[in-house]
């Protein structure tokens, strides 16, 4: 044995680590209390990230990260009333202005270019309550087209009837984006034009058609941390969780009714990234919205907490994002890698865990 496993305890043999639950890291549960949850927040920061990190190594590679670009398909005019959303046409402060949906050609010009830039999925997101059926040909005819190119895609339209759903699978979307935002108590502070019901059905109509899920949330706006933890409770505790975790920290934008509020402490956001990671273990955790305005050694924490995945390009819908530049630098500095299309894991493709080591 290691002077490293002397002094270390494997995987395995990390019960309880203060939370009460009888479970090690990187096991798979749908059954979270919001007690544990909560307890998971409130250890010691280097516990915390050890335990994530120890779990995120039972399934994927620590040093790879799987690279997503974000385009807005059509921009603004939402007639949904999201307090942290610059498309809400509620909000007529918002510097964003409405466009139509954008052509599919020009949808896939972008694509290559995303492509290029080393991105592996392409998400297309459309400001709207729910796509119309008129729109349906032209949507199904853009996730075919990415397809073509080699990607990985990803839509966020806004609520799914199953018979959409069933549209979008039988064109070949890998994902569907719908998040939660945050705990169903504190839902109903930031929107009051559809209910959390409403958003747990379109990912239920998601999920019957076989569509990768990809759901998370937002904080900083306002919430508490028992918010936080509920969110998470919300969807480790779906029958299956989602393959894809986003973690966005709000980006405030003038005009929103949540413009000014106080900022949330940095490392709070790093203890998000690090419980869904516990919790989800299988799940790819994003780190999403907000990466314009973090340090590298802030996203570097976000890593070692266990996220796995981010968006790369110069906007995500309407905010900026990093430059291609500035992420190279950094995943040089780190020693990061791009995560390849189509890559398993869970115990067919297990990740090395030097800590197991004997």
């Amino acid at each position: 044995m290691t002077a490293l496993s002397q002094e270390t305890p494997k995987a395995d043999s990390l019960r309880d680590m203060g939370t009460g639950a009888a479970t090690a890291p990187g096991d798979i549960r749908h059954d979270w209390t919001r007690e544990e949850i909560e307890a998971l927040f409130a250890k010691p920061m280097n516990d915390l990230l050890f335990e994530a990190q120890t779990t995120h190594r039972r399934y994927f590679d620590p040093n790879t990260v799987q690279m997503s670009t974000l385009l807005s398909i059509k921009t603004g005019g939402c007639p949904e009333d999201c307090k942290y959303c610059s498309q809400s046409a509620h909000w007529t402060g918002s510097p964003v202005e409405a466009t139509k949906l954008m052509e599919v050609q020009k949808v896939l010009d972008e694509a290559k270019q995303a492509k290029a830039a080393g991105a592996t999925r392409y998400c297309m997101g459309a400001a709207w309550r729910n796509p119309k059926d008129r729109d349906m040909d032209t949507v199904v005819a853009m996730i075919e087209g990415v397809r073509e190119l080699g990607m990985e895609t990803c839509m966020t339209l806004g609520m799914l009837s199953p018979e959409q759903a069933g549209q979008l699978k039988h064109a070949g979307l890998d994902y569907y984006n719908h998040n939660v935002d945050s705990s169903e108590e504190f839902y109903k502070e930031i929107i009051t034009t559809r209910t959390y019901e409403d958003r747990l059905n379109t990912l239920q109509n998601v999920r019957d058609a076989g569509i990768n899920v990809c759901s998370g949330g937002i904080v900083g706006m306002g919430e508490g941390r028992q918010d936080r933890a509920g969110m998470l409770m919300t969807l480790a505790n779906l029958e299956k969780h989602p393959e894809s975790v986003p973690i966005n920290m709000l980006i405030q934008t003038e005009g929103t009714p949540v413009f000014g509020l106080d900022e949330l402490d940095p490392l709070e956001f790093v203890r998000t990234v690090a419980v869904a990671r516990i919790m989800m273990p299988k799940s790819v955790v994003r780190l999403s919205a907000g990466r314009e305005w973090m340090s590298d050694e802030l996203q570097a924490m976000c890593f070692m907490g266990g996220a796995n995945s981010i968006f790369i390009g110069p906007k995500l819908l309407t905010t900026d994002n990093p430059a291609q530049e500035k992420d190279q630098a950094l995943f040089d500095k780190l020693g990061i890698k791009p995560m390849q299309v189509g890559t398993q894991v869970g115990e067919d493709a297990p990740a090395t865990d030097p800590l197991a080591a004997e």
